[in-house]
């Protein structure tokens, strides 16, 4: 069943908060690894807000969704989605990255509320989610694994074992959803280690394939269902996205992979997520009505 227009309206708010949040953070925390976060909290607010079989009120529910952030590195993205959804107070992200803190540049599932999984070693994250996905058929439980990577760690072999055995297995209580968004530390992913065809690469290690803008709801709301849908082995949503996306002056620019905002930086990142909302909120406003 597709979102209705109140229903994207009410993830594009949300999503709008969110990228504040993580301009915040970051200024918190000195530096935060803040375009891979940008390219990545939409399908965190829909897998969130929408998607996912949780309770915040229970984080270690037995029949909950899990999800695995493999791009660990985006934990500066992941911590206000888990603050906003009643996971912990949100003023404890004041401490993000500081001594002492829960919080550290990537999540501990150890240490915070709602983090199924530690993450940050690229690569180990599919590895994790087969795993996890073979654990609930074992166990006849129904709930799903959601395990979202980045395009450079593609570059890790790890990732193409998990997706023998998760073909072999044919877990299709597995959802893998890639963050295309081209760029990784070192440049242009198919300039430092070229990817592509990716599509058609995930394909032959038995994947379906479903190609997505990661920035509208409604495109990737039809993905994850077409790929919940699928039964005969594990899918994969390759959603394109942009680095920075909502902060003109960071998108699609490799130097804010990682980077540090100060108070004057912070009051034009602000504006940038609002302008851009405030185009955002028309055209997908009018096109779902």
């Amino acid at each position: 069943m597709s979102l209705n227009h109140s229903e994207i309206q009410v993830l594009l708010d949300q999503a709008r908060q969110l990228r504040h949040d993580i301009v915040n953070t970051t200024v918190w925390a000195g530096g935060a690894h803040i375009g891979g976060a940008m390219s990545v909290v939409d399908i965190l607010t829909l897998l969130y807000f929408h998607t996912m079989k949780i309770d915040p009120s229970r984080p270690g529910w037995e029949d909950r969704d899990r999800l695995i952030l493999s791009k660990g590195h985006a934990g500066v993205g992941f911590a206000p989605v888990l603050a906003r959804k009643g996971y912990f107070p949100l003023e404890q992200l004041e401490t993000f990255n500081h001594f002492k803190s829960p919080f550290g540049m990537h999540l501990d599932g150890a240490k915070v509320p709602g983090c199924d999984v530690s993450t940050g070693s690229l690569g180990h994250g599919l590895p994790m989610g087969v795993g996890l996905a073979l654990g609930a058929r074992y166990q006849k439980k129904d709930w799903r694994v959601f395990c979202i990577l980045g395009d450079g760690e593609c570059n890790e072999g790890s990732n193409w074992e998990a997706a023998m055995a998760a073909s072999h297995y044919k877990l299709n209580n597995l959802i893998t959803i890639l963050d295309r968004n081209s760029l990784m530390i070192d440049g242009p992913t198919e300039e430092v280690m070229g990817l592509e065809p990716l599509a058609d690469k995930w394909r032959a290690f038995g994947f379906n394939v479903i190609e997505t803008d990661g920035h509208d709801f409604s495109a990737l709301d039809s993905a994850l269902g077409d790929a919940l849908a699928h039964t005969a082995g594990p899918s994969l949503i390759l959603a394109h996205t942009v680095k920075g996306k909502g902060i003109s002056f960071m998108e699609n620019d490799v130097r804010w992979h990682y980077g540090s905002i100060d108070s004057a930086l912070a009051v034009k990142a602000r504006e940038s997520i609002n302008q851009y909302y405030a185009g955002m909120t028309a055209t997908k406003g009018e096109a779902h009505e």
